[in-house]
């Protein structure tokens, strides 16, 4: 019996000793951190790492310094324009002070899911349903300045907070959908409008380049047409001007008579009146051609009185 109870004392005092041990070696990992209080008052702040502290004079409160998050629960807001929808948040937060976060609030998670959602309330009946769906951004400034606000004095700031629903109410969402149809539809309308639009724009502007190019190839190739006509005559007034600058010349080198001149001049009148012209256009100077004329004749009357002479003296003969 002595040797059992021996045994058993030996037991309970390696247990005591365990739990004594344990009671004053205490480990904080990196991301919390320690209170401790002494005899019921805060005593000092225990680092990460190994720490001692004195069973039944001392206790130690763990905080964890990680970001946590807050899921505020949906609640019913009604909105400017007398909409009641359903919100719902969540919040992230990172404690800054430690001992205030322990003893300035007796529970952060409720005062701060509270806290929200009265703000919540607040924000959103500021604004129209319409405003409400789409400045969800703005929503989550104004909530995170306020909750950063009056959070301070607990220790803590709220790193963001995120609106995750803002549903109306079914009949709202059910005229909301038609609206969207028919948007949407209107959209379709106006899409396929502008592109019958451009196509017969492009259409037109087709047709018209097209007879730009026909009318500018048509211009073109009546320039080319007049330009050879031109081309001709002039190349044609050259050979005619060059073959009267040649005969001029031979006139004037073989030196004709007067009475030479005369003669081709009635050949030539003669050509022109063999002709089927009903009308004869005279040179002006028709006087000097007269005179030329009469000299002609005359040449014929001195030959034909030279003749009938000669006869006569062969006749007497």
């Amino acid at each position: 019996m002595d040797f059992i109870f021996g045994l058993l004392s030996w037991v309970v005092g390696i247990v005591l000793l365990g739990v004594v041990l344990f009671r004053i070696f205490r480990i904080i990992r990196p991301f919390e951190t320690g209170l401790v209080e002494r005899l019921g008052k805060y005593n000092r702040q225990a680092t990460p790492g190994l720490n001692i502290v004195l069973p039944g004079l001392e206790r130690i409160v763990i905080v964890d310094m990680r970001e946590q998050v807050i899921d505020v629960p949906p609640q019913e807001v009604i909105t400017k324009d007398n909409v009641t929808i359903t919100v719902d948040a969540v919040i992230y937060y990172e404690p800054t002070d430690p001992k205030k976060l322990v003893y300035n609030v007796g529970d952060f998670i409720q005062a701060a899911t509270k806290l929200a959602q009265t703000n919540l309330r607040n924000v959103v009946g500021d604004l129209e349903l319409d405003a409400a769906l789409t400045s969800r951004e703005t929503i989550n400034t104004q909530l995170k300045l306020i909750l950063d606000e009056a959070t301070d004095k607990w220790g803590t700031r709220v790193v963001r907070v995120e609106i995750q629903r803002v549903d109306p109410p079914q009949d709202v969402q059910d005229a909301m959908n038609k609206v969207m149809k028919a948007e949407r539809d209107r959209r379709a309308a106006v899409t396929e409008a502008e592109g019958e639009k451009r196509a017969a724009i492009l259409s037109a502007e087709g047709r018209k380049e097209s007879q730009v190019l026909d009318a500018n190839g048509e211009a073109e190739a009546l320039k080319q047409v007049a330009d050879a006509q031109k081309y001709e005559k002039i190349a044609i007034a050259e050979g005619e001007s060059e073959a009267i600058e040649k005969v001029f010349a031979a006139i004037h080198k073989g030196d004709p008579t007067n009475d030479l001149i005369a003669i081709k001049y009635l050949e030539s009148l003669e050509k022109v009146a063999d002709g089927n012209a009903t009308k004869i256009f005279l040179p002006a100077d028709l006087s000097a051609t007269l005179g030329s004329i009469g000299a002609i004749s005359e040449l014929f009357k001195d030959d034909k009185s030279e003749n009938t002479e000669e006869s006569k003296e062969s006749t007497e003969e």
